[in-house]
């Protein structure tokens, strides 16, 4: 993404954690952004929401109010991902050197502007502020491509069957 386009970004929208009160609003968005088989439950997202507030990213569109997209994920020391990441909110550890990332959610209306790109680079610097070392995520063989222009690099075929899906492994250092 050229400056211009970031700079538009980061005027149109406010980037913070979320707030307790956005939890439907935050489910609302997975069921939209993902196919069933992949959407994180609202239990699930509830329970991720209570524990670890500090790991969402809200892109909130400054002029309406409303939340664009997020990104979310749980910090841990382990290195590899697994699907119980997906399910268990307490494998969260606060002082946790990585974070597996488990949801990448920008609305329909607002994709194609840049949002992903921001919301990825905004956790990253204050992921790495935070003393975290490693983002690492799963993804389907359609958005390598994208995640690699994100930075971040390709394990290989990973260890998840979530959703029934084959999912490749990817991961960048926070300090990059």
């Amino acid at each position: 993404m050229n400056q211009k386009n970031r700079e538009s970004v980061t005027q149109k929208f406010e980037f913070r954690n979320i707030r307790p009160e956005e939890t439907d609003q935050a489910v609302m968005i997975e069921q939209i952004c993902f196919p069933p088989n992949e959407a994180c439950s609202e239990e699930h997202m509830r329970e991720r929401i209570e524990k670890a507030p500090e790991l969402f990213l809200v892109a909130e569109e400054k002029e309406s109010g409303k939340i664009a997209g997020f990104l979310n994920g749980l910090s841990t020391n382990e290195e590899t991902f697994r699907d119980e990441f997906f399910t268990d909110a307490d494998l969260y550890e606060p002082e946790g050197k990585n974070v597996m990332l488990l949801g990448l959610d920008v609305l329909p209306e607002y994709r194609g502007q840049g949002l992903a790109r921001e919301l990825v680079g905004q956790y990253r610097m204050r992921e790495r502020k935070n003393g975290r070392e490693v983002l690492i995520l799963t993804c389907l063989q359609a958005k390598v491509e994208m995640y690699k222009r994100m930075g971040f690099c390709d394990r290989g075929i990973a260890n998840s069957s979530w959703g029934g899906e084959q999912w490749h492994e990817m991961s960048c250092m926070t300090g990059e």
